[in-house]
């Protein structure tokens, strides 16, 4: 078994003698196995981002020297992005020309916050009056030791999301994948030591399971700030573990987004985009448009349309370069998402294709699953975040209903709307309470653009000068002149 945790500069098997074995998702079998971190490991990556916050080397450097150490972090993944995106294929199951795309997405975010640390200004004020002179400023300041819990769905570029602004902001930070996906993240840390582009401890990197390593972090008392992504129920869980010492969150958690197709909306472009948004990465994704709301009268033409390009979808291996949409993630995964099928089905909803397992008994397949939900009836499917290649269609007849249809969900993260009327089009997206609206589009996202939910999708935003704002806390000085 390799060294898989990066703690202090250095590849360590740390004290625990347990591990954790790595699944093909497109064949079920085994590739490899990780160290699972303890509790006591977890205490040793936490003391050595503390003594590296402590040591104050990596926030005292000059800012565009930070920079440029950001920018290089940044290059040299990029040269190594080929290995990196198979292994994220091999790890996940994701196509591979996906895996390509999401890690230089990663590569962006870490571009992107290597100009944004050169960036942090105060503010200054005179508050002199009669008698006295006083010169007042404001000082963006590191957070302090940061713990990052990340999915398995975007494994790395999640991960560098969560790292690159941390270190723009000066932070030290302990990271823990998923230990459904830990390859990346273990091949980050062998990086990481071989190049010496940060000082030691500055990012440490821990695989282990979330009921132990994650929870450790949650509650360690020397770490100042979780940022997750991940499932709103383990969100809730952080919520309450992170109460003992006050820790700063940001939440990215779940979402049900609806995608409402109008009457006068341009079809040859949002059937596909519609099949996009749920089928994209098995519908694996935070913002999946799981809710489709189309208007009665085209409602037949866009269901049948989108569950057409879901039955000619090739499932297979992300290596295959024909392949357009690979296995969910795990046994566990595919079980969860045929149980949701089947509750459709048992619910009266109307299954169009098969929505079932595919590619015989090999691998974690699951073939798209349009339901057809005609009444609008108040099914699971229509509640739950599924987190599979499952989609509810439902009939609405006017263009006043989009909020409040929009809105029916303890979720907030994504809603897409298409129509030609610019006025229905911004409207709607001003009422509907969601921390992203896309217009003739879907799932379109920028580092320069903040991202986030409301409601139970989240806490916080991330990407953007928002997303660095995340890692700082703000000083005021007063001078006595």
């Amino acid at each position: 078994m390799t060294r898989s945790q990066f703690i202090g500069g250095q590849l360590v098997s740390g004290g625990s003698t347990q591990s954790i074995d790595v699944f093909d998702p497109a064949t079920g079998q085994p590739i490899g196995e990780v160290n699972a971190a303890s509790s006591d490991d977890i205490d040793v990556a936490v003391a050595a981002a503390a003594q590296a916050f402590e040591r104050g080397e990596w926030q005292e450097r000059n800012i565009h020297d930070r920079a440029n150490t950001l920018w290089q972090f940044a290059e040299r993944i990029a040269q190594h992005a080929p290995e990196l995106a198979e292994l994220e294929v091999r790890d996940n199951g994701m196509p591979l020309e996906l895996a390509k795309a999401m890690i230089e997405s990663g590569v962006s975010a870490v571009r992107y916050y290597a100009g944004m640390a050169t960036k942090l200004h105060g503010l200054a004020t005179d508050l002199s009056g009669p008698g006295r002179e006083i010169h007042a400023y404001t000082r963006p300041e590191p957070v302090g030791v940061v713990a990052s819990i990340t999915p398995w769905n975007a494994p790395f570029a999640t991960l560098l999301a969560k790292i690159a602004p941390a270190l723009a902001a000066g932070c030290s930070i302990v990271c823990k994948p998923a230990e459904q996906t830990p390859l990346t993240a273990t091949r980050l840390g062998a990086l990481l030591q071989e190049w010496k582009l940060f000082p030691e401890g500055q990012i440490n990197i821990v695989n282990g399971l979330g009921t132990v390593a994650g929870a450790a972090l949650a509650v360690h008392p020397h770490v100042d700030k979780i940022t997750f992504t991940g499932s709103t129920a383990v969100g809730r869980k952080l919520i309450e573990a992170s109460a003992g010492n006050l820790k700063r969150l940001t939440l990215e958690l779940g979402g049900k987004s609806p995608l409402f197709i109008c009457a006068d909306a341009d079809l040859n472009k949002a059937i596909p985009t519609a099949a996009f948004a749920i089928f994209m990465n098995s519908g694996q994704v935070c913002i999946a448009g799981s809710r489709l709301y189309v208007q009665r009268g085209i409602y037949d033409q866009v269901v049948e349309g989108v569950a057409r390009a879901g039955a000619a979808m090739r499932l297979g291996h992300g290596l295959d370069p024909q392949t357009q949409m690979g296995p969910l993630v795990s046994d566990q995964q595919m079980r969860r998402v045929l149980s949701y099928v089947e509750s459709g089905i048992s619910e009266g909803a109307e299954l169009i294709g098969s929505g079932g397992r595919r590619c015989g008994d090999e691998g974690y397949f699951v073939s798209p699953a349009v339901f057809a939900n005609r009444d609008g009836a108040d099914l699971r499917i229509v509640r739950e975040e599924i987190f599979g290649p499952v989609l509810v269609a439902m009939p609405f007849d006017d263009v006043d209903e989009i909020p409040l249809l929009a809105n029916a969900t303890d979720y907030g993260l994504g809603a897409g709307v298409f129509t030609e009327n610019v006025s229905t089009a911004h409207r709607v997206a001003k009422r509907i309470r969601s921390g992203n609206v896309w217009i003739n589009c879907y799932s379109v996202l920028d580092n320069t653009m903040p991202f986030g939910g409301v409601k139970q999708s989240g806490w916080g935003r991330e990407s953007g000068a928002e997303g660095l704002s995340a890692f700082l806390e703000t000083k005021s000085v007063y001078t006595m002149l």
